[in-house]
């Protein structure tokens, strides 16, 4: 079937015409704009909006501690069917707006786990009776119908098709109303037991009653191609900063309980952190040499390095739009970090060892501070040696929800990224993410996998990188070992009010033990707080290098 961008829906669908206050009319061009907006994420937004997402999450998940909390039929579940022209419309989605589609992640294989299936999408916009696009899912997502690569594309390249993640990360706003579904033939049952097998995950943003929203259309589309193409361009090459005031850390070896400072006068905002470093234990080091950032006199970054770039105790070098990491050992992070009156940033030595610092590099700018400037805040924890227990078949009562973080405040929820050391030669990461917002009784986040919320599918274990989603490691995925993934948000970023909880099943197809680190990110209002205690303690703990440093549970301490 050929795809189809309905034009004709330009004179049907009502357009905006007023503004919220102060608020310029939200478009397919000025989403597009915020994806390469560094300084965007780092402010409230002037058009507030929440963000929620429909998946195909197992409909037996109804509450915590009620049968079917950690249900595994995390699939070919919809919100509902319709009848239409005669044929049957499975709905992923139903939201009304003003709004827009953020992510589209999707996964699918036909009955009995066999070749792909190629059901036709439709995305219907403010109630029109027509789609205004339609189409093979695999061409909308990404075949590059709607976007090629990065913002449209399956991941790994290097992994079987039939084993591959979709990811869309074009917007498609609208201005009443969005629904999205889905026709195949052979969805035959509820959770795919017996027919096509179709995973998905829709994250979308719901804007402020009055919010001015112009809705998707072909012509829109076709009018935003030199901006697309730049977008495009921009995060395929991760645009990196250029200019500012640069400060260096002393180069030269930290010994043990050891640092080096800079301190910045604001106000103004780091734009580049890069740190350069090794050791004869160079795993050890990269866990045991802690990054503090205080702002404000506050301090808001306490993690291991190795693990606030994303590569956990094991240097692998990968590219995102937020973090690179090369193959020299340089670590660089371009998350911009405004703050009004003073930063500090501090490297120390908490391990037994000496630690070369070769290069640290901090580059900041100009930042006007104001009542809408969220401060930024990162935060570490480990589950170390934590039992895994033996499915029960795929109620998965054997499951537990792991505690991300708890925020109290005012910001929004940017990514995270999971390191993990796998004790057993099974999948570890059947779990879903459930995230609540502002108090939530049911989270307004239920995912359908660990792997599909880092954009990947089927537990592979091939490196990929993208702009928003990486997995610099994957060996501990099927055969245990170690495995880290990282998930950085664009459109997709979470805003809170007053909390904020992120909860990740740890569900295991094999009894064991594993390492289970999770760093989170996020930006705030001064004054928020959050649970995830700096712990020198897991800092200091020695790292696994084979499956019984995890399994024997030894003692803490980076010399046990």
């Amino acid at each position: 079937m050929r795809l189809s961008l309905v034009l004709a829906l330009l004179l049907s669908l009502p357009m905006a015409c007023t503004l919220t206050e102060g608020v310029e009319t939200i478009t397919f061009e000025t989403l597009l704009e915020e994806m390469t907006d560094r300084d965007a994420p780092a402010r409230l937004p002037a058009a507030s909006f929440t963000c929620r997402q429909f998946s195909s999450f197992d409909r037996d998940t109804v509450a915590p501690g009620q049968p079917g909390w950690f249900a595994n039929w995390d699939r070919s579940q919809f919100v509902r069917q319709e009848e239409k022209d005669g044929r049957i419309e499975h709905v992923l989605m139903d939201a009304d707006g003003p709004g827009a589609v953020v992510r589209f992640w999707g996964t699918w294989h036909g009955p009995g786990g066999g070749e792909f299936s190629n059901g036709t999408l439709r995305i219907y916009l403010d109630g029109s009776e027509q789609p205004v696009i339609e189409g093979p899912i695999t061409e909308v997502i990404s075949g590059g119908a709607l976007a090629s690569p990065p913002l449209g594309a399956s991941i790994s390249p290097s992994t079987e098709y039939r084993r591959r993640a979709h990811n869309l990360y074009l917007p498609i706003p609208y201005a009443e109303s969005c629904k999205i579904t889905y026709e195949s033939d052979k969805i035959t049952d509820r959770g795919g037991q017996k027919g096509e097998a179709l995973y998905y995950q829709i994250n979308y943003r719901t804007y402020e009653e009055g919010t001015a929203v112009e809705s998707f259309t072909g012509e829109a589309l076709t009018r935003a191609k030199p901006l697309l193409a730049r977008v495009q361009h921009e995060l395929a090459r991760i645009d990196r900063p250029g200019e500012g005031r640069l400060s260096l850390l002393e180069a030269g070896t930290l010994g043990p309980g050891e640092s080096r400072s800079i301190t910045l006068s604001g106000p103004a905002a780091i734009r580049e952190l890069v740190l350069n470093l090794d050791a004869d234990d160079a795993e050890q080091a990269l866990r045991s040499t802690l990054l503090k950032i205080s702002f404000d006199g506050r301090d808001t970054v306490w993690c291991p390095v190795g693990d606030f770039f994303g590569t956990g105790h094991r240097l692998s070098p990968y590219r995102t739009w937020y973090i690179e990491v090369t193959r020299d050992g340089s670590m660089a992070s371009y998350w911009v970090m405004p703050f009004e009156k003073s930063a500090q940033v501090t490297i120390r030595n908490l391990g037994e060892q000496p630690v070369r610092l070769h290069r640290g590099l901090v580059r900041s700018g100009d930042w006007e501070w104001d009542d809408r400037s969220l401060l930024f805040h990162a935060a570490w924890r480990q589950y170390a040696h934590r039992e895994t227990k033996k499915p029960d078949g795929m109620a998965g009562t054997h499951a537990e929800d792991l505690n991300y973080i708890r925020i109290n405040g005012t910001g929004h929820y940017a990514g995270d990224c999971l390191a993990v050391y796998n004790g057993a030669d099974a999948w570890w990461g059947e779990g879903d993410e459930k995230i609540f917002v502002d108090g939530e009784a049911f989270p307004s986040h239920v995912g359908t996998g660990t792997e599909d919320y880092y954009g990947y599918a089927w537990c592979r274990p091939e490196f990929f990188e993208a702009p928003f989603h990486a997995q610099p490691e994957g060996e501990g995925n099927l055969d245990g070992g170690f495995s880290v993934n990282c998930r950085f948000r664009s459109l997709d970023i979470i805003p809170f009010e007053h909390s904020f909880r992120f909860d990740m099943e740890l569900w295991h197809w094999k009894a064991g033990r594993i390492n289970f680190a999770p760093l989170t990110i996020w930006y705030a209002r001064p004054g928020a707080t959050w649970n995830a205690a700096p712990s020198t303690d897991e800092v200091k703990r020695r790292v696994p290098r084979s499956l019984d440093d995890v399994n024997l549970v030894p003692g803490v301490g980076s010399g046990s």
